[in-house]
């Protein structure tokens, strides 16, 4: 059974609001920001996108829940009154109940059973609130397999190096079984993309988080060292990182836990999985299991993730592995 129906109403809801996203991502209100009890920053811009989506999912799929990032709690109190108001006015035709709700349809606790859509809003919301990259990332799940993402990326150019006077803003999907595309917001040429066909890591591109808790740097340092990588990282926030490596910019991307006993959430990964496997590469966690997108919110039974072109994920594996013995070896001596 195919996804005709489902990619069809995905890419026209993850479109709209990319779109939006580049047109009002210079607005000061689309910045208001509050902090969520994790420290984690949110915007009216993720409110915004969650609301538009999630009415559209639920108007086309009312049988396919939604296991989304957001929830209207947040919204609660003084704290987050501007916020509301802010969205009355953006969302007009709408009550503030009515958009509530509309958040809070993406309350689903996901599983193993059945299937249900899983959404980021605003992927990178520091990478949004310092006009660097993020993404609008949706993904749907059938019994514990992702067999259909979509990520738009406002401000992701042809390139990495994504100069301001090339064009920007790119749609990525993937289909289970039928490959991984990208197309141009300000152009409408369809292409198929695929991994690199680097053959060696010492040839390869490792890419990284922006932002310091994401990432070890110094952790990659020494998985490059072991590699001989010598070509310097490229750092972005969001699953952007996932795009790029499935168009082929880049070969590795290796995400570390940030703290110990850290879990992913699906939302943060699922799209970007599927666009990578789909373009001919390889998704792990950073040991090399599986993720396993049917334990609920979080990928509980992972740790890390190690994305790939497939041709070098074993020997980016042993790296890894050699560098956690040797941290280890240190702690011991």
């Amino acid at each position: 059974m195919g996804f005709e129906l489902e990619k069809k109403v995905g890419l026209e809801a993850v479109t709209e609001a990319t779109r939006i996203c580049m047109q009002m991502g210079e607005k000061p209100e689309f910045r208001e920001t509050l902090y969520k009890t994790d420290g984690s920053p949110v915007t009216i811009a993720d409110f915004f996108v969650q609301t538009l989506i999630n009415e559209k999912l639920s108007s086309s799929f009312p049988e396919i829940p939604i296991v989304a990032e957001e929830n209207s709690f947040s919204l609660e109190g003084s704290c987050g009154e501007k916020i509301r108001n802010y969205l009355g006015e953006l969302l007009p035709g709408r009550n503030l109940d009515e958009i509530l709700r509309t958040i809070d349809r993406g309350n689903h606790a996901g599983g193993s059973h059945g299937r249900f859509w899983t959404l980021d809003p605003i992927d990178g919301t520091r990478g949004f609130l310092a006009k660097r990259q993020y993404a609008i990332a949706l993904a749907l799940i059938e019994y514990g397999e992702v067999v259909l993402g979509i990520l738009g990326c406002p401000e992701l150019g042809p390139d990495v190096n994504n100069c301001i006077e090339r064009e920007k803003g790119f749609i990525f999907f993937a289909e289970k079984g039928l490959g991984s595309y990208q197309f141009g917001l300000s152009k409408s040429l369809l292409t198929r993309i695929s991994v690199s066909n680097v053959k060696k890591p010492l040839e390869s591109t490792m890419c990284e988080s922006v932002e310091a808790p994401d990432s070890s740097y110094e952790f990659s340092e020494k998985v490059a060292r072991h590699l001989d990588i010598r070509a310097k990282p490229v750092r972005m926030d969001s699953q952007c990182k996932y795009a790029v490596l499935a168009r082929g910019n880049t070969s590795i991307y290796l995400r570390l836990p940030p703290r110990k006993n850290y879990k992913e959430s699906i939302w943060d990964h699922a799209a970007g999985y599927i666009i990578v496997k789909e373009a001919g590469g390889t998704v792990t966690d950073s040991s090399g299991k599986t993720l396993d997108f049917s334990m609920g919110k979080k990928l509980l039974h992972n740790k890390g993730i190690l994305a790939t072109n497939g041709i070098i994920h074993q020997e980016i594996l042993k790296a890894v592995r050699k560098t956690v013995e040797d941290r280890l070896s240190d702690q011991d001596s």
